[in-house]
């Protein structure tokens, strides 16, 4: 069964939103749990439309790599912090 794309996105937006009062950011395989029966790289699609459509925001350590809402957590209030 192919994904629908725009179900999809609804579906990672609407996740991200339920779960915003206590953390901002995700790893990435908390959206691949979202949809089992994809593959990784169909889901990695996905979060990287939805960061060029400014939705969500790529974050990265070096060593970590997490996704959150666009405008929402620490980071998009204190850019450059520290």
């Amino acid at each position: 069964m192919a994904l629908d794309p725009e179900a999809a996105k609804a579906e990672i937006i609407k996740f991200c939103e339920e779960k915003s009062k206590s953390k901002s950011k995700f790893y990435f395989n908390d959206f691949t749990k979202l949809f089992p029966d994809e593959k990784s790289r169909a889901v990695k699609k996905l979060l990287t439309e939805l960061v060029q459509a400014e939705k969500m925001v790529f974050w990265s350590s070096g060593s970590t790599t997490m996704y959150g809402l666009a405008g929402a957590g620490k980071q998009a209030a204190s850019e450059g912090e520290d």
